[in-house]
């Protein structure tokens, strides 16, 4: 069978292939410790499954409008008003399935072969694919521990050319945990106003903050930057949705049409039931999240305090989301060959940098349970010792 040319230009997702591989063992009964999970490890609050049962019976099972149901969609722009302190109406907003599927069809609606998408890595490993598959080029900025995993400003200015297209922030960031701060955004912003390019701002991880650190949107800096900012976002994180695949995509409406236009080609609309409990999750009590945060925070810090008794391990401390990237690096091994060591001969899962482009680092999840990052944590710990 001949296949098309751009499936050749793409690699299949390392992060579910090292999570299959651990669920296939755990099927067969092996005590895996699993620092793989991309999603929180708790249920769905109460309130917004109790919405989506009520939209079920009152039948809300039929299709819907393409961009989404219009009271989500006014939901999710007084949102991004209130809490973002960017001037959004429900024009502006689409609904899609899952933050990825927000992503994937802005890359569709702004890409053309020639163009460039800038990237900074660490990324999350789907941002190449997407703008490799849209027919663009991605250009990846590479950083590292002592850039405190974060672009300056005169790296990102030496990146642009004539085919920028776009740059993609994610701030927090996966696989990294950091947060790039107002004063780091308004030096990006300078740039992308300056040189008259786009940005797209992916929020997913906005809810999941330590340490009194501040989320910005880098759009609510000013009018300028506002107009050339794009918001990426969605339910899955903040609101352990992840398999609801509900996101949404914020910009201008000329590009908000494109896109629904697209999907209304792919897709059509998202789940109708599901996005009425993601009406219940923006307009109901916020204490799941607190609650949720609460244990991640503790989980933050067991996992720092396990990690940094390894020798010759680093890992930097993670001011969002629920990852620690760690350096490897003194075990003279590449990520992917880690990892698969790792769990062959300690049963524990972890993700390889490579992914993200970074192959001297691995990705733990402290998105589980307090005696899995204990057990886990000791193995990877006598796996080390056994190595150097």
């Amino acid at each position: 069978m001949k296949l098309a040319a751009r499936v050749h230009q793409i690699t299949p997702s390392l992060t579910l292939q090292i999570s299959a591989q651990a669920k296939s063992m755990k099927a067969e009964g092996i005590d895996v410790c699993s620092f793989t999970a991309g999603e929180p490890d708790f249920d769905t609050p109460e309130h917004i499954k109790a919405a989506a049962i009520e939209a079920l019976q009152m039948g809300k099972t039929k299709y819907g409008p393409a961009a989404g149901e219009p009271l989500l969609r006014e939901a999710i722009a007084k949102k991004l008003r209130q809490d973002n302190q960017l001037s959004y109406e429900a024009s502006n907003v689409i609904v899609t399935n899952g933050g990825k599927h927000s992503l994937f069809n802005l890359m569709l609606a702004l890409v053309e072969p020639g163009d460039e998408v800038i990237i900074p890595a660490p990324y999350w490993l789907s941002y190449p694919e997407m703008v490799t598959l849209a027919g663009g080029t991605p250009v990846i900025l590479p950083t590292n521990a002592q850039s405190g995993y974060k672009i300056a400003p005169e790296q990102l200015q030496e990146a642009i050319t004539s085919r920028t297209r776009l740059l993609v922030l994610n701030s927090p960031s996966n696989p990294t945990g950091v947060v790039y701060t107002p004063e780091e955004l308004k030096a990006i912003a300078q740039v992308v106003v300056e040189r008259d390019i786009l940005v797209v701002s992916d929020e997913i991880y906005e809810k999941i903050l330590y340490d009194g650190v501040e989320q910005v949107s880098i759009g609510s800096l000013g009018a300028e930057i506002f107009a050339r900012t794009i918001i990426s976002n969605g339910f899955a994180k903040a609101y352990s949705m992840t398999g609801w695949r509900i996101g949404y995509l914020a910009g201008a409406k000329e590009l908000i049409d494109v896109v629904t236009a697209i999907q209304s080609h792919s897709t059509s609309n998202v789940c109708t039931f599901a996005q009425y409990g993601a009406i219940a999750a923006l307009e109901g009590s916020q204490e799941c999240i607190a609650k949720m945060h609460q244990s991640f925070a503790q989980r933050r810090l067991v996992m720092l305090d396990l990690l940094a008794a390894i020798p010759g391990f680093t890992g930097a401390k993670p001011n969002g989301a629920f990852y620690i990237f760690v350096n490897i690096g003194t075990t003279g091994l590449g990520s992917l060959e880690f990892c698969q060591a790792l769990l062959k001969q300690q049963q524990v899962a972890a993700i390889p940098g490579l992914a993200f482009g970074a192959d001297d680092h691995i990705r733990l999840s402290y998105a589980t349970d307090l005696l899995t990052i204990e057990k886990g944590m000791a193995r990877l710990k006598e796996f080390v010792s056994q190595m150097l």
